[in-house]
């Protein structure tokens, strides 16, 4: 049983699931959907959408580097059927499970503790930059007397006919 990836998300695709799309110069396309077949007709690339293992991975928030990848890789030869080797590598499958799991954990918990020391950053500049602002206070009546008192100034108001459209303005023509 061989355990296909999807050409777009990368997740796995099993035996009579998703589609395949064969292009004119034989490459075989698989996906596990048809919204990752409809992204790909629409020519979108896997990096800048935001759901795909791609942009996960360009992005620095899914193991890139580690060893316990490498064993998901396609293998082409066919090997003959071996009681032993296939419990041995059911065995070994379960214990690289095991260890990816661990390292993916400790992974996750490295990038939390770097967004969170982050956030804390973020936070006190925040705060610095709150307390090192001063407000202007109003001028109190005590303190009026003391420094410059600011004196309204007075502007003539418009007469009621120049508010009004129409009113007042005429092109030059006076109608007796």
């Amino acid at each position: 049983m061989r355990i296909e990836k999807c050409y777009f998300c990368s997740t796995n695709v099993y035996p009579g699931h998703g589609s395949a799309f064969v292009r004119n110069d034989a490459k075989v396309f698989r996906f596990c959907t048809s919204k990752c077949h409809k992204n790909f007709k629409m020519k979108r690339n896997p990096r800048k959408v935001r759901w795909t293992k791609a942009f996960r991975k360009a992005a620095g928030k899914e193991m890139t580097i580690d060893s316990t990848i490498d064993f998901e890789k396609r293998r082409n030869v066919p090997i003959r059927y071996d009681r032993e080797l296939i419990s041995t590598t059911l065995k070994a499958m379960k214990r690289v499970g095991e260890i990816k799991q661990r390292r993916e954990h400790a992974f996750w918990k490295h990038r939390m503790a770097a967004a969170r020391d982050k956030q804390r950053a973020h936070r006190k500049k925040k705060l610095e930059a709150k307390s090192s602002v001063t407000l202007v206070e109003p001028m109190s009546v005590e303190s009026a007397g003391s420094e410059k008192v600011l004196h309204k100034i007075k502007v003539p108001a418009k007469s009621k006919s120049a508010l009004i459209a129409g009113e007042g303005r005429t092109m030059g023509m006076d109608i007796d």
